[in-house]
């Protein structure tokens, strides 16, 4: 029936031949007139068990009906595909949920599964904690390079959340989801919070160790004299992503969530790196290099 049904109403390949040259191939199929209406079923006959010709109609009824215009399989399971965007301002980690949503309160036994861009979206979220700690043990190694020390760059690292939490409550004001864009910004803000403590400890370290500075006279000046490069360079990448946060139109979801968490991470680290980076450096030498924070000032 099955072999029929193929045959009469779809097609089948035979083989091929050659034809002036040119290899053709042949597929047998019914007339299009006796396979367009659902009453045509009925002058189709099939072979029983017995070698004699039995007409549909004898076994089979046919009626118009809704259904998907191809039978699709995904894993082997009956499927269908469904595509499409979500709504200006939403983003796709938010339409995402919402379907995943709809699908548990269907009957049991209906599933959901995302493949293509949407399946790396939903795989890409599940390693971003991953991806957070090998970006922060970049940062850190790179800093262990540069100071020829394992305990100064954590008073850099130290300032890093300080970034991070202006990034999220950043994208909470304005209601962005923790999508993959929300997570990109997150591994951007993890540098720039990073860059504006370098400024400092460099600063400081440079004073102590080539001016004899004191270590809070160091930290002291280097906060006073590096305020305004980070301000000015702080304020230039502000600039610089607002169009990103107020953009509009199509794709404007995923510009505005890189954009405002970036921005709301630069913000809440250049605020709070010039008060709080100096204190870290000075717990960091005070606890891990063990030098005294009181020592005497050289003569300059």
């Amino acid at each position: 029936i099955n072999n029929s049904l193929q045959v009469a109403w779809g097609s089948s390949y035979v083989n091929d031949f050659v034809h002036n040259g040119r290899i053709k191939r042949v597929y047998l199929q019914g007339k299009a007139d006796s396979r367009m209406m659902p009453e045509d079923l009925f002058d189709w006959y099939v072979r029983n068990a017995d070698g004699e010709m039995v007409p549909f109609s004898a076994f089979a009824t046919a009626e118009w009906t809704y259904g998907s215009p191809k039978l699709e399989r995904f894993n082997g399971n009956p499927s269908l595909n469904i595509q499409g965007s979500p709504a200006q301002g939403i983003s796709t980690g938010v339409a995402m949920d919402e379907m995943e949503k709809i699908v548990s309160q269907l009957p049991e036994g209906i599933g959901l599964e995302w493949y293509g861009i949407s399946y790396e979206e939903r795989a890409a979220g599940s390693q971003a904690p991953a991806l957070y700690g090998l970006s922060i043990l970049m940062v850190f190694l790179c800093l262990a390079a540069l100071y020829e020390s394992w305990a100064v760059p954590f008073a850099v690292i130290m300032v890093v959340p300080l970034g991070i939490l202006g990034a999220v409550i950043a994208a909470g004001l304005f209601g962005k989801a923790n999508d993959v864009y929300f997570q990109v910004a997150l591994l951007t803000t993890v540098g720039l919070a990073a860059k504006n403590a370098i400024l400092i400890v460099e600063f400081a370290k440079d004073l102590r160790e080539k001016e004899g500075y004191s270590i809070m006279e160091a930290v002291a000046l280097a906060a006073k004299q590096r305020f305004r490069p980070i301000l000015m360079t702080s304020m230039a990448f502000c600039l610089g992503v607002l169009p990103l946060a107020i953009a509009s139109g199509a794709g404007a979801a995923s510009q505005n969530a890189i954009g405002i968490a970036v921005m709301g991470g630069m913000i809440a680290s250049t605020v709070l790196a010039i008060f709080y980076a100096p204190m870290f450096y000075v717990a960091v030498e005070k606890y891990f290099v063990r030098e005294k924070i009181n020592e005497p000032t050289q003569t300059h």
